[in-house]
């Protein structure tokens, strides 16, 4: 059955890519004109992304993008149900503290989006984007390389690429501008590493004096965990703009944006 999965699969892929060449040449496109077309289309998604993202509340005040605490601080969450804590009035406290972190690595993802722009734009400038047609007609290329067998469509297909082949060496240059923001104060009177290390030392260290039995918060890279988050929402809202390019793309005034994506647009 595998085989027989993989012989369909080939004979697909030969029928589709024949019928391509016909269709890029019935609509006078080329190659190197559908990569230029993807990445100008990544180019305005990075821009439109990095500006939304980098306004007060761009991260904090929506929900599909704000950073919270990592996965090692849910047992803080944890002592804000524990009966003793609430005895002591001391998980209002807590709470706040929390919540001082969430908005303070949230304003530093903020102030670090504009710098992410140049990083995404050098990254696009520089892509080698294979399978341009295939990743044009919304063709997860990731996918099927992982299980030939697989082709399915993909509204975010030329992000994803842009994410699979790039995303490490963006982190690269990303998180030490993450790390940077986090030591700052942006107008909150402290920083996000502040009110990290004050949350770590009231609930490791202050809290076991009155409650026992609390487990302890590992160690975590904040700048690297807040750096992969602002690089998730950053991805998700160029995601968004190759949406709205793929449903309208006559209404970019770019006349390379018209002409590639104009090819696969259905009214």
């Amino acid at each position: 059955m595998k085989r027989f999965k993989v012989a369909i699969f080939a004979l697909f892929s030969v029928l589709f890519v024949l019928n391509s060449c016909d269709l890029l040449e019935q609509n006078d496109l080329s190659e190197e004109e559908i990569v230029q077309g993807l990445k100008t289309a990544l180019e305005i998604g990075t821009d439109t992304a990095c500006t939304d993202l980098n306004a007060k509340n761009g991260y904090y005040g929506n929900l599909l993008v704000k950073i919270l605490l990592p996965p090692e601080a849910d047992v803080v969450f944890d002592a804000l149900n524990n009966p003793k804590v609430q005895a002591l009035g001391l998980d209002d406290l807590l709470d706040r503290k929390i919540d001082s972190v969430v908005l303070a690595i949230n304003r530093s993802a903020e102030d670090v989006a504009d710098d992410a722009k140049p990083i995404f734009v050098n990254s696009i400038t520089s892509m080698s984007i294979t399978d341009g047609l295939n990743i044009l007609q919304g063709i997860d290329t990731y996918s099927i390389a992982v299980d030939s067998t697989t082709a399915t469509f993909d509204s975010i297909a030329a992000t994803h690429y842009m994410e699979y082949t790039t995303r490490n060496d963006l982190f690269a240059l990303y998180e030490p501008k993450m790390n940077e923001a986090l030591s700052k104060d942006l107008g909150l009177g402290f920083s996000a590493n502040d009110a990290w290390a004050t949350l770590l030392y009231f609930y490791n260290q202050y809290l076991p004096l009155f409650v026992s039995g609390l487990q302890p918060v590992e160690e975590v890279n904040l700048s690297e965990y807040t750096a992969n988050k602002g690089l998730d929402g950053l991805f998700l809202f160029v995601g968004n703009q190759e949406k709205a390019i793929r449903k309208d793309p006559y209404t970019w005034a770019s006349d390379i944006i018209e002409k590639v994506f104009g090819y696969v647009y259905e009214e």
